[in-house]
């Protein structure tokens, strides 16, 4: 559930989601512990090490941007 807005420079305000009740998914594949939910439309992503940490809230078209990143190996370290 939304309570207020969150915005970046040049962005779209973001609703500051209530994640006390996502149901949070990991991947089986992979070296890290990463998390994901589906809230209210948007995606939210955390460390599963850390769950009571920050979130990063992605709206469906940054999240299709960033797994696409990903698949690109925009993000490789190597």
């Amino acid at each position: 559930m939304a309570t207020d807005t969150v915005t970046g420079a040049g962005r779209m305000p973001k609703p500051r989601l209530d994640l006390d009740g996502a149901e949070w998914l990991s991947s089986s594949q992979g070296d890290g512990d990463v998390q994901i939910a589906f809230v209210d439309g948007f995606i939210a992503m955390r460390d599963g090490r850390n769950p009571d940490g920050p979130a990063l809230v992605f709206t469906p078209a940054e999240w299709r941007a960033f797994v696409l990143g990903a698949r690109d190996g925009e993000f490789d370290l190597t």
